[in-house]
């Protein structure tokens, strides 16, 4: 038996945020980020359609990029004392994760951050709150996902949290919030949505439900992505759907290595003075695990059918063929959006550059840690191929270096 999992509703269009003004509560909490939402005039909005509803409203505000243990604790601890029965995550994917992850300790005080992170463990929740996640940027769809990616700046690692438990009550895609997203992050939750729907198409885990979400999705994003980074906005309202399709796919068919690799290497040089943006990761090592993943039948097969729903190879070429066909249109992707190809270009401004952030001698000194906790990411069980540490190891140096993947 499989399940299929999304928010009870979901509100899109324009102007879709005027559904707050329906929710039934006594007290609200709104949880941002870094105050985009503010400056812009969005959460003023939030706040004011919350009182249209009759809820006293809280702000829990300054969630940072890739959010740590400690703010979710800070956050939980906030909600106890104010004790909302609706959480309202505004921003990107890092408010609305550390928000889930916030709930979760919010309805059980006792448990651990260690107990959260066991996959589809989670106690049933929504006995003290119902969550409502409104996003900003086009990429992570954690809006309709069952996870949140949380860093434990003490070791380095970032750690998804999974389970339909968290998965919103209601999701609001609003374009209106995404058109006011600086350019980079367009390329980088851009390329975050591209490799969901294409991990998804090719997940052990994916089904005649998730399958659709998931094509069409990387059909939107071929067709809109590269013209939303160059300023239209009409693209950029169509990509706001289309990551989120490749949400609702990804939630229900999870994911593969490339988001383990991602999780894993996101914030394991941040002595070095940078992370590697997740979004920028999954683009760097998308064309490297496809080629990995190639040498498995059902997966070699399945990529020949993205590439002739794509129409960017003759139909009657090889599954092969194909897959060629779909990594060079993934690497000139790449470069039309100014990301690097691999992790030795990658600039601590995440742009291409010569020598990038992470030295040589201290990325080979912690590939091995690195890989093993690649292999043991709650993303690798649903990859097409098993990689062994060693083969994760070969593998984490094509992404460094930009050599071919040939075993």
């Amino acid at each position: 038996m499989a399940r299929f999992t999304l928010p009870r509703d979901l509100y899109h269009g324009k102007g879709a945020m005027e559904a707050l003004k329906s929710f039934q509560g006594k007290k609200a909490m709104i949880c941002v980020g870094g105050g985009s939402m503010k400056k812009f005039g969005f959460l003023d909005k939030a706040i004011s359609y919350l009182k249209e509803a009759g809820m006293e409203v809280k702000l829990f505000e300054g969630i940072e990029p890739d959010p740590s243990v400690d703010t979710v604790m800070k956050g939980a601890q906030a909600m106890l004392e104010f004790q909302p029965d609706w959480i309202i995550a505004m921003g990107g994917g890092s408010p609305i994760d550390a928000a889930k992850a916030m709930w979760i300790k919010y309805e059980y005080p006792d448990i651990t951050f260690e107990e959260m992170c066991k996959v589809f463990g989670i106690p049933q929740l929504r006995k003290k709150a119902k969550f409502c996640a409104i996003s900003s940027t086009s990429g992570t769809a954690t809006e309709v996902t069952a996870f949140s990616i949380i860093t434990d700046y003490h070791k380095g690692i970032k750690y998804p949290i999974a389970d339909f438990e968290i998965t919103p009550d209601v999701a609001i895609v609003d374009p209106e919030l995404a058109e006011t997203m600086p350019k980079k992050l367009v390329a980088h939750t851009g390329m975050d949505a591209m490799t969901h729907a294409i991990e998804a198409y090719v997940s052990t885990a994916n089904c005649n439900y998730t399958d659709p979400l998931a094509i069409f999705a990387i059909k939107m994003i071929e067709a809109d992505l590269v013209e939303s980074y160059n300023g239209n906005m009409e693209k950029r309202d169509a990509m706001h759907d289309a990551q989120c399709l490749a949400g609702m796919a990804f939630s229900n068919a999870l994911l593969g290595i490339v988001h383990s690799m991602a999780h894993k290497t996101g914030a394991a040089f941040a002595d070095y003075g940078a992370h590697i943006i997740h979004g920028a990761a999954n683009a760097m090592y998308l064309p490297k695990v496809i080629a990995f993943n190639a040498k498995d039948p059902t997966a070699l097969k399945r990529y020949g059918q993205i590439v002739d729903y794509m129409e960017i190879c003759d139909k009657k070429a090889s599954d092969e063929e194909k897959v060629k066909a779909l990594i060079a249109y993934l690497r000139k992707m790449n470069d039309e959006l100014n990301i690097p190809h691999c992790i030795k270009n990658y600039g601590a401004d995440s742009y291409p550059c010569e020598q990038g952030f992470v030295p040589e001698k201290v990325f080979l000194e912690r590939l091995h840690d690195i890989a093993v906790n690649a292999i043991g990411d709650a993303c690798t069980g649903s990859n097409p191929r098993q990689p062994s540490v060693e083969e994760m190891e070969k593998l984490l140096k094509c992404c460094y270096y930009d050599t071919e993947v040939d075993f």
